[in-house]
């Protein structure tokens, strides 16, 4: 009776120890909040940016002080816009690890944003207003939102694979950090950002199907975030690398959340944590975000 009871407790349905994770964008905001998740309960967390001075703050601040013994945050630089890169990057991964248990697209761009209530005045503004759009920005965000997923999902195929051969029992995880502005019909003032994040909510989907395969056999999900504090939400991350959200009693009315606040870190550590270790979860994608969704469908 008692071992039946036992695979109930916190300890075993939500443990990570001594599992190997990639997490992209994982120096700043939600990916350290990722990140940290992970890393405080025994994993080996890979941790990859463009900019090395962020991931070395990242490791030092947060990957010196880690509760678990056996956690580790390992930077990484890397770039998902860059195909040499992201092969680079599962080279070096390769010389440590046998498979990965998860890998966590997570790093993305949001540049720009356009005055849509111009269409209150007339076409002519609103067209003036949208067309002024820089179109290498519109790329630049698909570039990475989108096609960066794509190329470092399939890149690291034969590792993630690999996780069910060392472990029998065990499928591998993919987990995509898309966007309720993905789902929302909201614009919030940023066409293109909202367009990639539908279009990696839909690539989301595929990647599930084709990754199911009996010769793959890695599971695909997506987290939606609402907002939550980052770089993205904030322009800026503190010298430990966090960002805040200033709020008053205001803050959920004013911004349409009935949860009255923005994302908290534990609120991102427990999903994550979640659809990692959720073998019976194929091709979801979850909505994060505090019942924005409910205001704004």
């Amino acid at each position: 009776m008692v071992e039946g009871n036992q695979k109930f407790t916190v300890k075993n349905l939500f443990n990570v120890e001594d599992w190997a994770v990639v997490i992209t964008g994982g120096a700043t905001g939600i990916g350290l909040m990722m990140a940290q998740a992970f890393a405080n309960n025994g994993a080996r967390v890979y941790i990859t940016s463009r900019r090395q001075e962020s991931l070395e703050q990242a490791a030092k601040t947060w990957g010196s002080s880690l509760v678990h013994p056996k956690g580790k945050l390992i930077p990484i630089q890397a770039d998902i816009t860059s195909k040499p890169s992201i092969e680079n990057l599962v080279k070096e991964i390769r010389k440590n690890e046998k498979c990965i248990d998860v890998l966590i697209n997570n790093a993305g761009i949001s540049v720009g944003s356009s005055e849509v209530e111009k269409g209150h005045e007339g076409a002519e503004e609103l067209s003036k207003e949208l067309f002024s759009e820089e179109q290498k920005l519109w790329e630049d965000v698909y570039r990475t939102n989108v096609i960066g997923y794509f190329f470092t999902t399939v890149a690291f195929l034969p590792l993630l694979s690999a996780a069910s051969k060392v472990r029998p029992s065990h499928t591998a995880a993919v987990i995509n950090n898309t966007s309720m502005s993905g789902i929302t019909r909201t614009t919030q003032h940023h066409y293109k950002y909202n367009v990639s994040k539908g279009a990696a909510i839909h690539l989301n989907t595929l990647l599930a199907q084709e990754l199911r395969r009996p010769g793959v056999k890695v599971r695909v999900n997506s987290v939606a975030p609402g907002i939550f504090p980052s770089e993205m939400t904030t322009n800026e991350s503190n010298e430990a690398n966090k960002s805040e959200i200033p709020t008053d009693e205001s803050y959920g009315e004013k911004k349409g959340i009935p949860a009255g606040r923005p994302g908290a870190e534990e609120d991102m550590a427990q999903l994550i944590l979640s659809m990692a270790v959720n073998e019976y979860l194929y091709g979801q994608t979850i909505a994060l975000d505090g019942g924005y969704l409910l205001e704004h469908p």
